[in-house]
């Protein structure tokens, strides 16, 4: 005789089958889905360094040697934009499961933050491993404190793709929206090019944007050497990440029927 499942054990079981459905979805419908994770930052990497190449001659930005620079300013956008944007698509994509009273609209997209999140770290630490094996500095001279703001942007990144998750359904417009900016966004949040070569009435708008904030701080924790930007706060970043996240949760506990009947 079976015994009755308490509420969590319910949740974990939602939750564990949603994660293989999801996790099957993305590294397996597409042959090459594991070669387009690990080909976008390599193309983005060789492109920036050709660039540069040939309208600089320098290869350090605030002291650090620019590949690693640029490696770590791309994992830690890559890590928030694949929260934010998987994240938008979620509810839509599973609405056939909302016929089950135990799965709710919140639980695809907590799912797909989980997989995005785990994905990105495990290239990234991939990415760590090559470099060392090719004496390229990407160990993290702050291991702690890289994984504190890691965790940071992870949430930043889950908060955005709560909001947006709920948004999007709500006024579909919005998606689109956040899919043209996300581009722009990568240019103004110090991933590719310093803000210390901007004037500085103009780095003080971009420092409004918490992504500055968590790209600038894990590259402190990653290169001991490295001068970051004047007035990096974490705990700006944190409430940011805090935020969001609160914001995600009311949004979803406020329009769950509205959500599900859709």
């Amino acid at each position: 005789m079976l015994l009755p499942r308490t509420p969590w054990q319910v949740t974990r079981a939602v939750w564990h089958a949603l994660f293989l459905r999801e996790a099957l979805a993305r590294t397996t419908m597409d042959r090459m889905a594991w070669f387009w994770m690990l080909l976008e930052p390599i193309a983005l990497i060789a492109m920036m360094v050709g660039i540069r190449a040939v309208i600089s001659s320098g290869q350090h930005i605030g002291g650090v040697h620019f590949i690693p620079w640029l490696i770590c300013g791309l994992f830690s956008f890559f890590l928030f934009r694949e929260n934010m944007m998987r994240s938008i698509g979620a509810i839509n994509a599973n609405k056939g499961l909302f016929a089950y009273r135990q799965v709710k609209p919140i639980d695809p997209v907590f799912i797909r933050c989980y997989l995005e999140g785990m994905l990105k770290s495990f290239i990234f630490i991939l990415f760590i491993i090559v470099g060392m094996l090719l004496e390229i500095d990407l160990v993290p001279a702050d291991p702690l404190g890289a994984l504190f703001i890691w965790l940071l942007l992870w949430m930043l990144g889950i908060g955005a793709g709560l909001t947006l998750s709920v948004l999007s359904e709500l006024v579909p417009e919005i998606g689109r929206v956040v899919q043209l900016t996300s581009m722009p966004l990568i240019l103004i949040s110090s991933v590719m090019i310093p803000l210390n070569y901007l004037p500085h009435e103009i780095q003080q708008y971009l420092m409004l944007n918490p992504i500055v904030h968590g790209v600038e701080s894990l590259r402190a924790c990653f290169f001991e050497s490295y001068r970051a930007i004047q007035g990096i706060s974490i705990v700006y970043l944190s409430v940011w990440a805090l935020g969001s996240v609160s914001l995600g949760l009311l949004l979803h506990l406020r329009f769950a029927m509205r959500l599900k009947a859709q």
